[in-house]
């Protein structure tokens, strides 16, 4: 295990000076079930926390609202401060109990979640802050424009969206340098192709959520699984080896309450597919990405 790195999935520069390896960590799942409260075993979520620079991953992904505050306190307990590790972290939510998010965009809350992530998180400046949603019952400027004066504060340093659209990003961009794009996106999952595809023009960092999905195509005896029988790895891996290799914008952030599943993602970026496996993949995921539609 001493040689899986992170260091290996490649860099990006968000914002373009800011250098990160493309692999990072989503840190929604060091909470309780249906993202609320305490995990079930802190004391390894405590040591996935410690792992993370020790497997070159530093780039962490959280929000105000995992736990609520549980994520940000973990990760200041753990980390802070913080030695070549970059968090982002997300506002924009409020929750009302397990699995309930409903959005709340307006400025004066969003400058709260601003500062109480600041101080949950032992920092003076938010290195990126990301709109966890943009609230459709508030003016999206108006949003837009608290993000931008924050970061004239020096509240933030960078600024990025979450489950937004090619208009959207373009709406915000004329008010602040999006730096980057956090979207559902997976071998399966692939309805933000386009905006992908914009982050690529616009050299915007891409963070696809829930980037480890595979769908059917995990059965046994299919492509998935026979490349990963091929790479000595698992399905999972081979989805996530998928996910950075579509493109070199794309900022994974795969999840885990446990140290050895961290290490099996890590151990992903050092895998290459071949240009025909990895277009065989590609027509598979976006076929099974259609049937599904179609089933929904």
């Amino acid at each position: 295990m001493s040689e899986v790195n992170a260091e290996q999935s490649g860099q990006f520069r968000i914002g373009g000076d800011l250098s990160v390896n493309r692999l990072g960590f989503g840190a929604m799942r060091i909470t309780g079930q249906g993202i609320w409260g305490e995990p079930a075993d802190r004391d390894e979520a405590i040591r996935v926390l410690k792992r993370l620079p020790e497997l070159g991953v530093d780039f962490i992904d959280t929000a105000d609202s995992y736990g609520p505050y549980v994520s940000e306190d973990l990760i200041a307990e753990a980390l802070a401060p913080y030695q070549s590790v970059t968090v982002a972290t997300k506002g924009g939510l409020t929750r009302h109990g397990p699995d309930v998010w409903p959005p709340l965009g307006r400025p004066e809350y969003l400058r709260q979640c601003v500062l109480m992530s600041l101080r949950r998180l032992k920092l003076e400046q938010i290195p990126l802050w990301q709109l966890h949603r943009i609230d459709s019952k508030v003016p999206r400027d108006e949003q837009f424009g608290i993000m931008k004066q924050m970061q004239d504060e020096g509240l933030i340093r960078h600024l990025g969206l979450s489950e937004v659209s090619v208009e959207e990003i373009q709406a915000a961009q004329q008010v602040f340098q999006v730096t980057t794009v956090q979207n559902l996106y997976n071998l399966v999952t692939r309805k933000s192709e386009d905006v992908l595809e914009y982050c690529e023009q616009q050299n915007i960092g891409f963070i696809p959520w829930f980037p480890l999905a595979a769908g059917s195509l995990s059965r046994e005896g299919g492509l998935l699984d026979n490349l990963a029988k091929q790479h000595g790895a698992t399905p999972s891996q081979i989805a996530l080896a998928w996910v950075l290799q579509r493109s070199p914008v794309m900022l994974p952030i795969p999840g885990t309450s446990r140290v050895k599943h961290l290490e099996e993602n890590v151990a992903a970026a050092a895998i290459r597919l071949s240009d025909e496996d990895f277009q065989a993949l590609s027509e598979q995921g976006r076929e099974e990405g259609r049937k599904k539609a179609k089933a929904s």
